[in-house]
């Protein structure tokens, strides 16, 4: 099949995906969607140990979903052909995108200066645990152990409740996020220098970026920050709710929605009591807060409230399942959610890129390919005839 391009925005450049599991493929993901000619570059099965964390389950959800409009190439980088191949697609490309150990790259000659010289106008885009030099560099990185260093795993979870992990991979996505930045931003430099570069980033830095209201206190204010549960640390009121049939989000923040809200739940007085005059004041006397507007919450039901007060100006909304999420219906307009055919048979669904290009918008053109599904083709676009690639085959090359 030819080169897939899922829209015209990236359409000029070639991408090849050296990333697995999470961080890297998520990067990848956002160049693919905007029409980037992605090489997703595999080890042939049985290479890898690892490989069941990245490559063996490719129909699940999660792996379709990462994967989508990318074609697959396997390629044994331990072998000396492997490496000829790889450099020599290395040469047509414009980035290169990997997420081992820092060492490693440089141990296979796969570093910035090594490929500068196959191809200067090459960017490799390098993610790690916890960046390429320092005491850590060397160390294998999770997400799950990142949010705890990161100190996300401090500030989330009821007051007093110990350590919790965020219900998401935040590390792991926004160092990818952060990575395709880094990539498009050093893309746009090398129209004007004629020069690629190295990009990198590490899930440590992100998470810790991710986390920089609370970081900001800290380090200007010394407000170390606690686990709050459910309410704003430095606003209110503002969390969750417990209406008649259910729980709902609360956002009244700021003197323009605490007036709203004091209107439209028909308590004016509470302006004139001191103890909430201002912001710090209402956070100050939030438990005494709370529970007068709980009392007034349990009257109703969520939808009456939530109706109620957005019709009011005031931010609040429904807590959801993931299934309901998906059912809402501000959701299933934006078209957060599709289903595309999958070429194995049957149906894959997605969840769509959340930035819109008006005239150029990201969009899905195929599922997740097989493993190594596009090697021949590939290996063809490259220059090479059929007795070679069958003696690839035969020497375990791919």
């Amino acid at each position: 099949m030819p080169s897939i391009h899922a829209s015209s925005a990236l359409q000029r450049f070639r991408v090849l995906d050296l990333s697995r599991v999470r961080a890297g493929p998520t990067c990848v993901r956002i160049l693919a969607d905007f029409g980037a000619d992605v090489i997703r570059i595999e080890p042939p099965p049985g290479v890898d140990p690892n490989e069941a964390m990245f490559a063996a389950d490719r129909w699940s959800g999660d792996f379709q979903n990462l994967n989508r409009n990318k074609r697959s190439l396997t390629l044994n980088l331990k072998k000396e052909d492997g490496m000829r191949v790889l450099k020599k697609l290395v040469a047509d490309a414009d980035v290169v995108v990997e997420n081992w150990r820092p060492d490693v790259k440089t141990r296979l000659g796969l570093d910035y200066e090594s490929l500068a010289l196959v191809n200067p106008r090459i960017i490799l885009a390098s993610i790690s645990g916890f960046g390429q030099t320092g005491p850590y560099a060397k160390r294998p990185g999770f997400d799950q152990i990142v949010q705890g260093m990161g100190g996300l795993m401090s500030v989330t979870g009821l007051p007093g409740q110990g350590p919790v992990r965020a219900g998401l991979a935040v590390a792991d996505s926004s160092t990818g996020l952060y990575t395709a930045i880094g990539i498009l931003t050093a893309l746009l430099e090398r129209e004007r220098s004629g020069k690629g570069q190295w990009v990198h980033a590490s899930l440590l830095h992100s998470q810790i970026a991710m986390m920089d209201f609370q970081g900001a206190r800290y380090l200007n204010d010394g407000d170390v920050p606690v686990q709050a549960g459910n309410d704003h640390p430095t606003s209110s009121p503002m969390g969750l709710f417990t209406a008649s049939d259910g729980q709902f989000n609360l956002g009244a923040s700021g003197e323009g929605n605490w007036h709203r809200f004091c209107a439209a739940i028909g308590r004016p007085e509470w302006l004139d009591d001191p103890d909430f005059a201002t912001e710090k004041l209402r956070v100050k006397n939030r438990t005494r807060l709370n529970d007068m507007i709980q009392g007034v919450f349990r009257e109703h039901g969520v939808e009456h409230w939530v109706t109620l007060l957005n019709d009011a100006g005031v931010p609040a909304g429904p807590v959801y399942t993931v299934p309901q999420m998906f059912q809402d219906p501000q959701v299933r307009h934006l078209g957060v959610a599709r289903t595309l055919p999958a070429w194995q048979g049957g149906e894959r669904s997605f969840i769509t890129q959340p930035v819109t290009l008006a005239r150029t918008p990201a969009d899905l053109a195929r599922t997740a390919p097989g493993w190594g599904e596009h090697t021949d083709e590939i290996l063809r676009e490259a220059g090479y005839d059929d007795s070679t690639i069958a003696r690839f085959h035969e020497t375990g090359v791919v």
